[in-house]
C-alpha cells in the first residue's frame, strides 16, 4: 500500500507561502490543497457575533479562535487523505512547528491514516519580505509596514530543524524562495522528491 503524505508549507508572513503552495499543488499528482485562510469568514463572524473588534493579532483571538483554526484545517486534511494520496495545508503554524510535541503527536495520527509528514520550510530573506508586502498591498500589513523594526525584530526566522528526523529524508525540506533561480532550483527538487 502506497503511504500517503500530508504537507504543511509554513515560514513568516510573505515569504512566498500561498504561491509556492499553489504551484506544488499544481505540479504534484493526487493532491488536495487546503489554506487556513480560507477559514478567516467563519473566524470574523466570531468577532462580529462576540462584539470584538476584529484583530487577529487580540488576546480574544488567541483565546477563542487561533488554535480552533488550526485544528480545524488539520481534520480536514485527515479526513482528505481518505481520498487521496496527499494534501497540503498553506498555514504559518509559527508555534506548531517549533513544539516537537505537536509533530510528534501529529505523525502518530497520521499513521491510522497510513501517512508521513512533510513540513515545507520557506526560506526567503527579510527585505525581499518587506517589498513584497508593500507589493501586495494587504490590509494585514498595514500594522506591520508602518511598524517595520517592530514587527520584523518579533518575527523568527530561524529553520526549526529540531524537528527534522534524521531518519526521515522526506519530513523536513528547505525551500529557497529570495530569487527566481532559488525558487526555480527548490521547486524542481521538491517536486521530484515528492512524486518519486
Amino acid at each position: 500500500m502506497k503511504t500517503k503524505r500530508l504537507i504543511l508549507v509554513t515560514s513568516p508572513p510573505a515569504s512566498g507561502k500561498t504561491y509556492i503552495s499553489k504551484k506544488l499543488s499544481e505540479k504534484l499528482k493526487h493532491i488536495v490543497y487546503l489554506d487556513k485562510d480560507t477559514l478567516i469568514p467563519l473566524s470574523k463572524q466570531i468577532f462580529l457575533v462576540a462584539g470584538e473588534e476584529y484583530n487577529r493579532s487580540s488576546d480574544f483571538f488567541e483565546k477563542y479562535i487561533r488554535d480552533y483554526e488550526y485544528t480545524t484545517i488539520v481534520d480536514l486534511a485527515l479526513e482528505a487523505l481518505n481520498y487521496d494520496d496527499k494534501a497540503l495545508i498553506n498555514a504559518p503554524f509559527t508555534r506548531e512547528i517549533r513544539s516537537s510535541e505537536y509533530i510528534n503527536n501529529l505523525k502518530v495520527k497520521l499513521k491510522d491514516y497510513n501517512a508521513k509528514l512533510t513540513v515545507i520550510w520557506v526560506i526567503t530573506d527579510p527585505e525581499v519580505i518587506h517589498q513584497r508586502m508593500i507589493e501586495r498591498n494587504s490590509d494585514r500589513d498595514v500594522w506591520k509596514l508602518e511598524n517595520w523594526d517592530e514587527y520584523i525584530s518579533g518575527v523568527d526566522f530561524s529553520i526549526p530543524s529540531t524537528i527534522d528526523d534524521p531518519h526521515d529524508d522526506l519530513d523536513f525540506l528547505k525551500f529557497y524562495n529570495s530569487s527566481d533561480e532559488e525558487y526555480n532550483e527548490s521547486m524542481e527538487r521538491i517536486v521530484s522528491l515528492l512524486e518519486q
